[in-house]
């Protein structure tokens, strides 16, 4: 199949987002498809690419990361507009696409989306990886009936009408998704996926100082408002007695300024810039534990990409998410981890000293996570139950 994959972040950005949709490109060019990636430029230049047999179309396109939430709000508000023309004057106007695939985050491609299925008479397949505005709602970010919320709810039913199949992350995630979409939209759970990891060269880390050595839990990922980082900024100044454990937060987002600030007078907290992701196996071979940061006043499901990264590298994780997200049930039920279902950190501090004290704990973890990583989280699973749905 000919098929258009369209979304606002691909490598070399190094968030989840973007590596994910380079391994599913890449699956599906090894399944002996062809995929085309329509994204933004991140340099500004305007360019067609192969990488293999996948190949980019990058168009140039206002920033949607990094920027102000109002200048964000009006990059993704024109962003559909912007890609589907760099589509149309590139060489490959004259293709003909089998079916559209595009990735939420963001929610504004709704009318790319549209006009492909209108003039190729294709199957879109919508992938769902997080429920805004409502998740922005449950932070204290937005007020829901304000309006914004309605305006930003207006561009989220929108989208999910222009989709033959919406892929959420969790079967708790379906029914709210079947609150908003149109009566009868086929939605299934497209779990997340990722390629495991090449192996990591030894001189590859970034320092790590006086954490070098000890028992550190890392977390890899976006530090926004969505995880509340502070509980475990909290967490690691309860352990700060410990001088054989460490926290590494690495990453960015627009907590990360206050977090290192945060870190100036915490000896075992680190936080780092983001890293290369050939680089990220390097460091999580010097962790030993993965941390998964939501925030507990989440009423949406979320199983994060970076789940999927300590699973392969064979770390243990310790969660702290809302209360009865799907991915409690994961965790405990693949015996991968220790979860803290909302804002408890006595639980959390008791948790973490667990992972810390019982090697056994967290070896048996880690061979779970790594058979659990290959069985449910590959991207030709994800490629499968894409194809099946467009044909």
């Amino acid at each position: 199949m000919r098929l258009l994959l369209v979304t606002d972040t691909y490598p070399p950005a190094r968030i989840s987002g973007a590596l994910q949709m380079r391994d599913l490109a890449q699956a599906l060019a090894a399944q002996g498809h062809r995929p085309l990636v329509l994204t933004p430029a991140l340099d500004g230049v305007e360019r067609l690419e192969s990488e293999g047999d996948v190949q980019v179309l990058r168009v140039r396109a206002p920033r949607t990361k990094d920027v102000p939430y109002w200048r964000r709000t009006l990059a993704e508000l024109v962003l559909p507009w912007i890609l589907l023309r760099g589509l149309r004057r590139s060489a490959l106007r004259d293709d003909h696409w089998d079916g559209v695939v595009w990735y939420s985050p963001t929610i504004f491609l709704g009318p790319l989306a549209r006009a492909v299925k209108r003039q190729h008479a294709c199957r879109g397949y919508l992938i769902v990886r997080d429920l805004f505005p409502d998740w922005a709602v449950d932070a204290g970010v937005m007020r829901k009936g304000a309006l914004p919320y309605r305006f930003f709810k207006w561009i989220e039913r929108f989208q999910y009408r222009q989709a033959d199949v919406i892929g959420v992350q969790t079967p708790s995630n379906a029914a709210l998704v079947a609150n908003d979409a149109p009566a009868g939209t086929r939605i299934e759970v497209l779990h997340n996926w990722l390629s495991a990891p090449a192996r990591p060269a030894p001189d590859a880390c970034p320092p790590l100082g006086v954490l070098d050595g000890r028992i550190n839990f890392v977390y890899a990922g976006n530090m926004g408002v969505a995880q509340d980082m502070d509980g475990f900024v909290t967490l690691a100044k309860r352990m700060r007695d410990r001088d054989d454990v460490g926290f590494v937060f690495v990453g960015r987002g627009s907590e990360a300024v206050r977090l290192k600030d945060e870190a100036k007078g915490q000896p075992n907290l680190l936080v780092m810039d983001e890293i290369d992701p050939s680089v990220l196996p390097a460091l999580l071979a010097k962790c030993h534990v993965g941390i998964v940061a939501l925030h507990p006043a989440h009423g949406t499901h979320n199983i994060p990409g970076k789940l999927l990264t300590y699973l392969h590298a064979g770390l243990p994780v310790l969660a702290r998410v809302n209360p009865n997200n799907d991915l409690v049930a994961l965790v405990e039920g693949e015996e991968v981890g220790l979860v803290v279902p909302g804002d408890n950190p006595a639980l959390l501090h008791a948790h973490a000293i667990r992972l810390v004290d019982e090697i056994g704990l967290r070896s048996a973890m880690a061979r779970a996570g790594i058979d659990l990583a290959a069985r449910m989280f590959s991207p030709e699973s994800a490629v499968d139950q894409l194809v099946r749905a467009l044909e």
